[in-house]
């Protein structure tokens, strides 16, 4: 059953460290989740290429800013201005028991809650980091109101 797990991944960004961060990954070591740190400068990198997943190269743009100059330049001031200003949590290859299981135990240890969390998916691998964080941002935003 551990063999399942050994590609349990988490993509965690914070703008800062703090003991809610130390505890947090307490519970990702103890549950045997891999963690990968990402920095600010590491926004613009898609998902795919940040979990080192197959197709997934780093400095990869993201597949709709491919298709033309315009949309790569666009592309290119966006990422620079991209700012994360809050916490991400992105799972990978989580089930949903053991997704349940990542709550509880966070939940369990004290972690104060992560509002902005994502599960990795065939459609956000090829986004940016940014993106994603927008996205579930922006979606949080407007189921908090």
């Amino acid at each position: 059953m551990m063999k399942n797990r050994i590609h349990e991944t988490v993509l965690y960004y914070t703008p800062v460290q703090s003991d809610k961060v130390r505890k947090l990954k307490g519970v990702l070591v103890r549950m045997g989740v891999r963690i990968k740190n990402v920095t600010a400068e590491q926004a613009g990198e898609t998902v795919g290429a940040l979990l080192g997943l197959p197709g997934y190269a780093p400095g990869q743009q993201e597949a709709e800013t491919q298709e033309a100059e315009s949309q790569t330049a666009e592309y290119e001031v966006e990422k620079a201005s991209a700012v994360l200003n809050e916490e991400i949590l992105v799972m990978h290859k989580f089930s949903s028991q053991r997704l349940d299981e990542l709550l509880l135990n966070l939940r369990k240890a004290g972690v104060p809650k992560i509002e902005l969390k994502a599960v990795v998916t065939d459609a956000n691998a090829g986004w940016t980091f940014a993106r994603l964080y927008e996205e579930i941002k922006e979606e949080h935003d407007k189921m908090s109101q």
